[in-house]
Formats: C-alpha cells, sequence, structure tokens
C-alpha cells in the first residue's frame, strides 16, 4: 500500500470505530463501567472484533468486509479520499453521530450506490423506529424501565448482556468494517490482517479507556440506558435489525442511522406509555437534533461526491 492508502486507512480507522462503535458498545460501556476495569471491557470486545475479522478474511478469500465492497471496487486513493474521514473526525469530536457509511464510502462510490445506500438506510432507520416503538409499547405492559431491576436479578440480566452484546459486535462489525477497508486491496495477506487486527485493537483501547468518547453522551440523554435490563433489550433488539439487513443485500447501509431510529422509537414508546402527551413533547426537541445531526453528516457526504464528479 502508498502512503496515501495507508493514511486514509487510519485515518477511517480512527473516526469509524470512535465514531461508530459507542452503537454497539455505548450500553455495555455505560452499564458496566462502575464494576468492570475499562480494560477487561476492552480486551473482551477486542478478542470478538478479532475473531469476527479473521472468520472473514477466512471465508470471503481475504476479504475482511463480509463481501460489502463488491459494489465499489478498489481504487487508487488520491488525496481527496482522506477529506472524508478527516471531516468524520472533526465531526466526531464534537460528538455528532453522523453515518460513516455515508461520509467514508461516498468518496469511493458512484452516486448510483450512493443512492441505494441512502435508501437501504432510510429503510432501515424506519424498520428500527417502527419496531422498536412496537417492541417497546408491549414491554411497558409488563416492565417499568424507570426503576432498575432487583440486585438478585442482576446477575442473570448481566449474562444476557455480555451475550447479546457480542452477537451486536459481529453483527455490527460484519457492516461497518467495509468503511474501513474500502482504503485496502480486496486481497489481504495474513500479515497485513495481522497489523489491521493490532491498529484495530490499539483504537478500541482508546475508545474505552474514554468510556466511550463525546459519541456516549447521545445514548447516556435516553432513559435509562445505563440499567443492565435496558442495556440488554436495546442491544438484541439493534443486532437482530442488523443481522436482518446483513442478510438482504451486500450494498453496505449507515447503521448510525439504524441506531438513531431504534433509539427514537423507544424513546417515543416510553414517554407515550409512561408520561403520556407531555412526555413526548418534552423528549421531541432531542429527537429531532439527534435526526438534524444525521442529515448533517449526509449533505456532508453528497457534497463529497458532487465534488468529486464534479470537480476532480
Amino acid at each position: 500500500m502508498d502512503l496515501l492508502a495507508l493514511l486514509g486507512f487510519g485515518l477511517a480507522g480512527y473516526s469509524v470505530i470512535a465514531n461508530d462503535s459507542v452503537q454497539t458498545l455505548g450500553t455495555w460501556i455505560s452499564s458496566n463501567k462502575e464494576r468492570v476495569k475499562w480494560y477487561f471491557l476492552w480486551l473482551t470486545s477486542a478478542l470478538v472484533l478479532m475473531g469476527t475479522l479473521f472468520y472473514s478474511w477466512y471465508n470471503y478469500g481475504g476479504d475482511i468486509s463480509f463481501g460489502r465492497l463488491e459494489k465499489i471496487p478498489f481504487q487508487e486513493v488520491q488525496w481527496y479520499h482522506a477529506l472524508a474521514p478527516i471531516a468524520l473526525i472533526f465531526l466526531t469530536r464534537r460528538g455528532i453521530p453522523v453515518s460513516t457509511s455515508f461520509l467514508v464510502l461516498s468518496s469511493f462510490a458512484t452516486s448510483v450506490v450512493l443512492g441505494g445506500m441512502l435508501m437501504k438506510s432510510m429503510v432501515g432507520y424506519a424498520v428500527a423506529a417502527v419496531s422498536a416503538y412496537i417492541i417497546w409499547w408491549i414491554l411497558s405492559k409488563f416492565i417499568d424501565e424507570r426503576n432498575d431491576i432487583k440486585e438478585t436479578h442482576k446477575p442473570y440480566w448481566r449474562v444476557a448482556q455480555w451475550i447479546t452484546t457480542g452477537f451486536l459486535w459481529v453483527s455490527w462489525l460484519s457492516h461497518d468494517v467495509a468503511n474501513i477497508s474500502v482504503f485496502l486491496p480486496r486481497v489481504l495477506s495474513l500479515g497485513e490482517l495481522a497489523v489491521i487486527l493490532t491498529f484495530f485493537t490499539a483504537i478500541l483501547g482508546w475508545v474505552f479507556y474514554e468510556n466511550g468518547g463525546k459519541i456516549q453522551k447521545l445514548l447516556i440523554d435516553k432513559q435509562n440506558t445505563k440499567y443492565v435490563r435496558s442495556a440488554t433489550l436495546i442491544d438484541l433488539v439493534y443486532a437482530i435489525i442488523l443481522w436482518y439487513f446483513k442478510e438482504v443485500n451486500s450494498l453496505p447501509m449507515s447503521t448510525t442511522w439504524v441506531f438513531v431510529g431504534l433509539l427514537t422509537g423507544r424513546e417515543l414508546a416510553l414517554s407515550s406509555c409512561l408520561a403520556g402527551q407531555k412526555g413526548i413533547k418534552k423528549i421531541f426537541p432531542m429527537l429531532i437534533n439527534d435526526f438534524v445531526k444525521l442529515l448533517i453528516g449526509l449533505l456532508v457526504s453528497v457534497g463529497i461526491v458532487l465534488g468529486i464528479q464534479y470537480f476532480l
């Protein structure tokens, strides 16, 4: 790989993991940080990451993206390809949950592929929001998520949380590793794989050391996400939705849109069931703010595509 490819890969690796990993690991971090050392959580998640990417590398002939880049062939990296991860780092450090799929892949994809990604992501947002609303509306009839569970029940829920978080982490990696590996040759040697896994593990360690970073605020602001039962349910529903869209087709999509859609549906269900119209009015500005942040990332992505196609 040349210097530009290495630079783009490094920037994308940091920005994607720092921005998106909170979607999968955020609830796990927030509900365990007071009882489990950050480095133990890091090492556990790193082992899952290494196993998942090795599985893809072995089964997809040296490709760690799970075949997600079939419609985005390898290109010689140019200076403008690094603009997307630089913009992503800038936005991430300000706590904006932008879509890395749009922002990073837009500089490589054609407008047709980007249009397909957008459509799939919008459907993902809608499916996640509607599913979450229905699920938490039903759950609210049986459990009250305003209160934590009994101490005697927590060990069982913690086991369930670790299992669902692992499932979610694998599901997320099968989607979003494509946003980093787009800078890499589609077939990697075992030595290259080892270097990449070491780099990913180091970046992941930094995320855990910072307790999720500023993007974690998106999750903390939502109702009772630090409770182990709530965290487990969020992770399980999110993992199932991601796994479903993984099987639909190989076209990349925005997991960020799915994640925000899930939180939106959950918040609407909890607020309408527990506090009625007053509850909905109270959280509505927060939900609008989250959606506006998604649109910021989308507009930047479209701008990058148009700039590359018409000016470069």
